[in-house]
């Protein structure tokens, strides 16, 4: 499925760290590694468009997994 939302990107100390993406409405998406490190900013907002992975899991598990596709910087 894929979906486009926008929200803030937080690092999560969890193991050994992940990537998030919470949006506007608090809902959590973890990023799936190997996304552009540009996007990987703690604080930064952005708009991001990609897969939710069903098939994938996580050790963190703080959302559903986000395969991040493209993204754009908003402020």
């Amino acid at each position: 499925m894929s979906i486009t939302v926008t929200g803030t990107i937080q690092h999560r100390d969890i193991g050994t760290g992940a990537w998030a993406l919470v949006t506007d409405d608090g809902v959590t998406y973890e990023i799936l590694r190997g996304a552009d490190k540009n996007l990987l900013k703690a604080g930064q907002k952005a708009k991001v468009t990609g897969k939710v992975r069903e098939d994938v899991m996580t050790i963190a598990m703080i959302g559903q997994v986000l395969e991040v596709k493209s993204f754009e910087v908003t402020k």
